[in-house]
């Protein structure tokens, strides 16, 4: 490998590369049973002699750094300890702006998967047809030509997005309205990207989503809470100056029911008055079980006030990044330079894979056979729930998605943490959102197969058992 060595600064020569070398293998950069230069070739590079690259590496052989192969070369030692990364000193260095050292950690993923697996957006990547994926990739690969592509995403994509949000969820929408992106959060981003500034009022569902509180957090907005009833957000109680509001109409995140008709009405009035924007997440309403599905606000918005929010990620697989936004007419120029200067243009050839999985019908037949696995898991969920926890879960009516949401009257932070111990990946409502919300369960069955549910559930009642 080309492995850079500096010369600079005084001393030894042999004891500057042997130095670095050593470094390099403590701290990684050289693994174990990674083969070195030839001594020749490396003095060669470094413009010395050939004896002094040789009194470096016998020391380091001498040392147990490295093993010398006759007629091979030489390696680093297969039997050296894990290395450790170098530390830097935390003291020096920049900072980041203040909301930045007061938001958590980034979530990272699970160091072992769970054996009943409740996490809530999490699809079954089995019911993804990957081979059928793979050769549309193929295909994209062999056609594509190597040049930067529309800010606003692959022209094809947008069309097949607009067509099947107009057939499917009555979305009113042209290819040039649609904005693809990197999943729904950075649609958010972009959103906050061209129309808030510092101070501004953002008000959201309490409970919510948390992750796009904390994205409007980030981007300096005042971030209010807005009660959520039955009929979904209290319209009546949106602070005044607010600037845009943050909505899951069709689902609500995390408790699963609908918005009204007469509170969708009501709302597109408020938004009209006030002149704000209102931002429409249909994160995974297309699993749909039974009820009609009311008209999303975008269809019923007359003035402007709407941007429509989707993603594959729940539809498809989480790992593809792929959203999109249908943008009101006053922001779409601002978005697609927001979008280039973010990122240009996101994956042009995953955005022409999927455009012909829309087209041919393949992603109509997949969400139609993954509807109904989903049912069946959401229909035995519910109904062990029933049974188990009668007398300690409340479940919360919902008739799509991929999780559910149950209440209760106690503390189930140490249940979901002993839980977790045992191999039952659930979630709270804490742990999903920002305030203070009821105590609660948020379950997902989108990965977990129906015969795995009723054991899950027996796990989940012994960890709660042991209060």
């Amino acid at each position: 490998m080309d492995f850079h060595v500096s010369l600079a600064g005084r001393g030894d020569l042999s004891v500057r590369i042997y130095r670095q070398l050593r470094d390099a293998v403590l701290d990684g950069r050289l693994r174990a049973g990674e083969r070195l230069p030839p001594t020749r070739e490396l003095a060669r590079r470094l413009a010395v002699s050939r004896n002094t690259v040789a009194v470096a590496y016998d020391r380091l052989t001498a040392d147990g750094f490295l093993t010398g192969r006759v007629g091979a070369g030489t390696y680093v030692c297969a039997s050296l300890p894990a290395p450790k990364p170098r530390s830097v000193p935390t003291a020096s260095g920049p900072r980041p702006k203040a909301i930045w050292r007061s938001l958590p950690p980034a979530v990272t993923a699970p160091v072992r998967e769970p054996r009943y697996d409740f996490r809530v957006g999490v699809p079954d990547a089995g019911l993804f047809p990957l081979e059928t994926w793979r050769r549309f990739l193929a295909r994209e690969l062999r056609d594509r030509v190597a040049h930067y592509a529309d800010p606003a995403g692959h022209p094809p994509l947008r069309a097949a997005i607009a067509r099947h949000a107009g057939v499917s969820r009555s979305v009113r929408a042209a290819a040039d309205d649609v904005i693809v992106t990197q999943g729904a959060q950075q649609a958010l981003d972009l959103l906050c990207r061209v129309l808030l500034s510092p101070g501004d009022r953002v008000a959201v569902e309490e409970p919510g989503y948390r992750q796009a509180k904390l994205l409007f957090a980030s981007h300096g907005a005042e971030v209010v809470g807005v009660p959520v009833d039955g009929e979904g957000l209290d319209v009546a109680a949106l602070p005044p100056r607010t600037k845009l509001v943050y909505v899951t109409p069709s689902h609500q995140f995390p408790l699963g029911t609908p918005m009204s008709l007469a509170r969708r009405a009501a709302l597109l009035a408020w938004a009209s008055h006030a002149d704000a924007l209102v931002v429409e997440d249909d994160y995974d309403s297309e699993f749909r079980f039974s009820d009609r599905p009311l008209e999303p606000l975008q269809s019923l918005d007359r003035d402007g006030r709407v941007a429509y929010v989707g993603s594959f990620s729940k539809t498809l697989l989480p790992m593809l990044r792929l959203g999109f936004l249908v943008a009101p007419p006053s922001l779409r120029d601002a978005l697609r330079q927001a979008r280039q200067l973010a990122d240009w243009h996101g994956d042009p050839v995953a955005q022409a894979a999927l455009a012909r999985f829309v087209d041919e019908g393949l992603f109509a037949r997949h969400l139609r056979r993954a509807t109904k696995v989903y049912a069946q898991r959401h229909e035995r969920l519910v109904s062990a729930l029933d049974s188990r926890f009668a007398d300690r879960l409340r479940v919360v009516p919902s008739a799509a998605g991929l999780h559910l949401c149950a209440l209760a009257d106690v503390d189930l932070e140490p249940i979901a943490a002993r839980a977790s111990a045992a191999g039952v990946a659930v979630q709270t409502l804490s742990d999903l959102c920002g305030g203070s919300p009821a105590p609660g369960l948020v379950l997902g069955y989108g990965s977990i197969p129906v015969a795995e549910i009723d054991a899950g559930l027996a796990a989940l009642a012994e960890a709660w058992g042991s209060t």
